[in-house]
């Protein structure tokens, strides 16, 4: 199946790229998620205003994103969450919470959609989330998870 990435997907491409993927995997994942969409002639024009877009958000060379990562690994930010008794949240911590509670600690503007969560963070505590500023650069976010 052919498909045109609308975001960026890790091993597979970056918006705009058109990628060739199994059916099941294009049908079932991508497409309804809002991930890809079906390449056709009408939708290969498209591609340009998907780059365009890409490159406003993205940073463009190493250097920069080399100074985000030292702005971002110096910070310890702080994150207040809802528990109960037992140090467990109530839900998970977001993408969204980790932009917003980065923003408020002084750090960078940075887009929710470089950051990993490879566990979801349901507890209070210490935790490591990756960021990844640039295909050759990824920096490591200490976040403090606390009571609210």
């Amino acid at each position: 199946m052919k498909l045109i990435l609308t975001q960026e997907i890790s091993g597979l491409g970056a918006p705009g790229d058109v990628v060739e993927v199994k059916d099941g995997y294009g049908r079932n994942y991508l497409v309804p998620r809002g991930h890809a969409i079906k390449w056709t002639r009408g939708a290969a024009r498209q591609i340009d205003s998907i780059r365009k877009a890409r490159e406003v958000r993205e940073i463009h060379d190493v250097a920069t994103a080399e100074q985000i990562k030292q702005q971002l690994e110096q910070l310890d930010v702080p994150l207040p969450a809802r528990s109960g008794p037992g140090g467990r949240l109530f839900g998970a911590v977001t993408v969204a919470d980790v932009v917003s509670a980065v923003s408020e600690a002084g750090g960078p503007e940075i887009d929710k959609r470089r950051i990993e969560v490879a566990n979801p963070i349901k507890t209070l505590g210490s935790h490591q989330v990756v960021v990844r500023l640039h295909p050759e650069v990824a920096a490591t976010l200490r976040l403090n998870v606390i009571r609210a």
